[in-house]
């Protein structure tokens, strides 16, 4: 009777995993991270619910020394407790940021029954590849993840438990590597969920180290670099964040002026989506050629015309690290137009969670997003809705171009549902919503919003 108790919430689970994969949308008692992941696989992804394997990793990507640092400290962490694993019909195994197994450890029948499904080294397990599994999800998701039974998207996966959590650049926070561990028909090691989120905290708290530094340096490029400038200034990491501005670029940006930002954890954003896009596209151009130096025009905060920038990239060790940003500076160098870039997967809808549902909504259903602490709301024509997205950053820059902008530091809106716009004694703005609700702009974004809206 305690066996049948303990199969039976996998059977709701395996019940909805069949109506999903036949295009229904309900998915009652699978939680919903798991439906949103099944979301993925089955809109954006179209992995097959029937593939028995997993293909071989067929993406190369060059690892910066950084990078391989941490698959050793992983690999060093895996082969500690891998006697552990392998006593438990464990597998453990190192992920590289497209979800290529690396190397893996364990028990010797566990790992032949894995290689069967192709959960062996250079193998692909990122959603796109395998559907939802612990390695896939990690890679998805910030935090330790934990995949069950028929909560895997590929039946044949099924008999599979895994445990997952990605190890993030502090600067950028996309992923460098997964760790993992599977059992096939057995339960994890009960050391596994603290193990895993241990050996992701103490790797990235290495980074974050590493991370300072290359602040550090950034810093000492900017000082070196205005000594001799004549035009405003600014030092950006990688990710398009602010560690240093001087005065006239801060306020150009709309941040503090003149104040280092080492930690990557407190760096500005500029509120500014083209200045963002072209300072990681700039990051791109500069790893595949160190002496790339680019130029372009931004719309900033002083000025409803745009400013031409020359973006400069900054190195530490043959490691990029950053760029400088001269503002109104005429120095010739290769342009970045738009079409360089890499295009943006452009979403049809808008994920959402309500209890243990995954709320699938159309664009023109979202009047805004808000952020409250780590969470992100979605005011809706259903209502307020929990978004399946952790983040206000990423859902807007999702969402930049199909409509959407971001207004305030805890606001993106969606243009097609502004109905009014009212301005305060002190020239502040606030968008009044179709639904009725009230969205303030922020004085840095009060320009973008006017050209947005044509006022």
């Amino acid at each position: 009777m305690k066996d049948a108790r303990r199969r039976e919430p996998l059977g709701s689970v395996y019940a909805a995993w069949e109506r999903f994969v036949q295009g229904e949308d309900q998915v009652l008692g699978v939680r919903p991270e798991v439906a949103i992941s099944w979301h993925r696989c089955r809109e954006r992804y179209r992995v097959d619910p029937n593939l028995t394997e997993a293909p071989i990793a067929v993406a190369e990507i060059e690892h910066t020394p950084e990078h391989d640092g941490v698959f050793a400290e992983l690999g060093f962490r895996a082969a500690a407790v891998a006697q552990d694993v392998g006593f438990a019909g464990g597998v453990l195994t190192v992920t590289d940021s497209t979800g290529r197994i690396l190397a893996e450890w364990g028990d010797q029948g566990t790992l032949a029954r894995a290689a069967e499904a192709n959960l062996a080294p250079w193998f692909c397990w990122s959603e796109s590849a395998a559907g939802t599994n612990g390695m896939g999800m990690a890679l998805e998701t910030h935090g330790p993840v934990l995949v069950k039974g028929p909560e895997h998207w590929c039946k044949a996966f099924h008999d599979w438990t895994c445990a997952g959590v990605a190890v993030r650049d502090v600067v950028t926070r996309e992923p460098i590597a997964v760790l993992n561990i599977s059992c096939w028909r057995s339960r994890l090691p009960s050391f596994a969920g603290n193990w895993l989120s241990n050996a992701a905290v103490t790797t990235q708290a290495q980074l974050r180290r590493r991370a300072r530094n290359s602040g550090a340096e950034l810093v000492a490029a900017y000082t070196q670099a205005r000594a001799g400038a004549s035009t405003p200034l600014a030092a950006m990491d990688t990710a398009g964040k602010v560690v240093i501005a001087d005065e006239t670029a801060s306020v150009l940006m709309g941040v503090p002026a003149a104040t280092p930002a080492l930690d990557p954890t407190v760096r500005w954003n500029p509120g500014l989506p083209e200045l963002i896009g072209a300072a990681q596209y700039a990051a791109t151009q500069a790893a595949r050629n160190p002496d790339w130096v680019g130029s372009t025009q931004i719309f900033t905060n002083l000025s409803d015309e745009p400013t031409p920038i020359v973006i400069r990239p900054v190195f530490l060790s043959g490691h990029l690290i950053g760029n400088l940003v001269h503002f109104n500076a005429t120095e010739p160098g290769p342009g970045m137009p738009s079409a360089d870039r890499p295009a943006a997967i452009r979403p049809r809808r808008v994920v959402a969670t309500r209890e243990n549902r995954m709320v699938l909504l159309r664009l023109p259903e979202v009047a805004f997003a808000e952020s409250d602490g780590n969470d992100v709301w979605l005011s809706t024509d259903q209502g307020r809705l929990r978004a399946a997205s952790a983040s206000l950053d990423r859902l807007g820059g999702e969402l930049a171009d199909v409509g959407f902008l971001r207004v305030h530091r805890s606001y993106v809106v969606n243009l097609s549902r502004v109905r009014e716009v009212e301005r305060g004694r002190g020239g502040e703005l606030l968008l009044i919503m179709e639904n009725g609700g009230d969205v303030p702009v922020s004085r840095r974004n009060a320009p973008a919003v006017r050209r947005a809206l044509d006022i």
